[in-house]
């Protein structure tokens, strides 16, 4: 992923070379003795270098009651999300130029873990996860609405969706992706019952140190985000020259693009022996949908909700 934060990769034969070196495979002695590991550990430590593993986004999304469906029509969700997922893919980088200039189709297919009925994405910085989940959003409606293969949204009914971002580690093994960003993303999106978009503690920090709290969403311009630590690498041309529909040049009028933005803490829950603090945030969105007209005829502007208001905890 050509980003300015690398995940760290733990190689396999490394570590086994360390563990043959400085371990036993197999010890069956008469007399069983717990062994000093502080060598192995401190050659582990030098190896892995954990010190190192970089904070990434984690958006999951899910299709809501997934396992409610009829037979049949539970058989074509994975299907049904492939296409969201792809037209999502070509949307971002269609329409979000600046943000998503250092990924491409295949960064981001390579950097999701399927569940079949959703997945989990990695992104940089939450605000590509906000965008990204912005994005699905709106293709999900125009699914939903009969714009995008309507025999088959006739066929499988609506989709509903839950979505979560977190924000911490991540670390890359035998081409699989693991760390506390994943883990606690699953245990929010496993508690939600409500369809909404939560966040976690460091998502929510996130975005406080560096566009003053979520809620300036639906007031920020592209020109602002340039500006943030995490983009002083991107190409500044695209501020003017891309496209760019959730943020504009100037300051943003709220007509268009992210119109409205809440956050609301709604509560803990436990992963693991970890305590996570939970916000809900509820994003309104006003772009143009796509058209399939050269000439763009068909294209229409649609405001779509990402979450929802409720806060009956979790």
């Amino acid at each position: 992923m050509h980003t300015n934060k690398h995940i760290q990769d733990i190689n396999f034969d490394k570590i086994s070379e360390i563990l043959n070196s400085s371990d036993q495979k197999a010890s069956f002695t008469r007399v069983n003795i717990i062994p000093d590991e502080s060598e192995l550990l401190k050659r582990l430590e030098n190896q892995i270098k954990f010190g190192n593993f970089c904070n990434k986004s984690v958006l999951g999304i899910d299709i809501y009651q997934y396992s409610s469906y009829p037979d049949f029509e539970q058989t074509m969700i994975p299907v049904v999300f492939k296409i969201l997922f792809d037209e999502t893919i070509e949307l971002c980088l269609q329409t979000q130029q600046y943000l998503f200039q250092k990924y491409t189709q295949n960064t981001i297919i390579n950097h999701f873990i399927s569940t079949g009925d959703g997945g989990f994405l990695i992104f940089d910085t939450p605000i590509h996860a906000v965008a990204f989940a912005c994005n699905f959003e709106i293709v999900r409606r125009s699914y939903n609405s009969y714009h995008l293969y309507p025999r088959l949204r006739k066929i499988t009914g609506g989709i509903s969706l839950r979505y979560a971002i977190t924000y911490d580690k991540i670390y890359k093994f035998e081409n699989n992706f693991y760390g506390k960003a994943i883990i606690h993303n699953a245990r929010i999106l496993n508690k939600d019952n409500l369809n909404r978009c939560l966040i976690d503690q460091n998502t929510h920090e996130w975005f406080l140190i560096n566009l003053d709290g979520v809620e300036n969403l639906q007031v920020i311009s592209i020109n602002e985000i340039s500006n943030i630590h995490e983009f002083q690498d991107y190409d500044n041309s695209l501020v003017i020259k891309g496209r760019n529909e959730l943020f504009h040049h100037a300051e943003n009028s709220r007509r268009y693009g992210i119109i409205n933005a809440d956050i609301l803490k709604i509560g803990t829950i436990m992963s693991k022996h970890t305590q996570l603090t939970v916000y809900n945030i509820h994003l309104q969105i006003t772009i143009n949908m796509f058209s399939s007209e050269p000439d763009g005829t068909n294209r229409r502007t649609i405001t779509v909700s990402l979450g929802n208001l409720n806060t009956s905890g979790i």
